[in-house]
């Protein structure tokens, strides 16, 4: 049981080592191009991983919501969805004001035409009631 953990102790080191490295965005790793550590890492079966983890990578949280928990604090300088932000919720309120006053002149305009038709059904035309014919 010991010498397998001998084997497995330093595989696991290197692919969690690797993994992080892949993981990391380019600005963050130290002193080497990311593809450099990669090789490193991969090459140097157990210095790899220890340098990578003591000195490779920026240990700093990163700003701009890159991690998740970075996600939650409400530090976000864009918006997730249209309903959270404020200035569009405003600009919601404009276009339905616009929406309201076509719709009443729109109803105003059907109000006027089927008066027109009821006086027209009625013998009376849009200027007035017709004289009788014939008196």
């Amino acid at each position: 049981m010991l010498r397998a953990l001998i084997y497995l102790l330093p595989l696991a080191l290197t692919i969690y080592a690797f993994i992080d490295c892949l993981n990391t965005p380019e600005d963050e790793a130290k002193h080497l191009p990311k593809v450099a550590w990669v090789f490193i890492i991969l090459l140097f079966w157990i210095v790899g991983p220890i340098v990578w983890l003591a000195a490779g990578k920026m240990r700093t949280p990163p700003t701009g919501g890159r991690t998740p928990s970075e996600w939650h604090r409400s530090h976000r300088t864009t918006w997730v969805a249209p309903d959270d932000n404020p200035d569009f919720l405003k600009s919601l309120k404009g276009e339905n004001k616009k929406d309201e006053s076509l719709l009443k002149d729109w109803e105003a305009d059907l109000r006027r035409r089927e008066e027109e038709i009821k006086r027209r059904e009625n013998g009376a035309g849009p200027e007035g009631p017709t004289p009788p014919a014939g008196s």
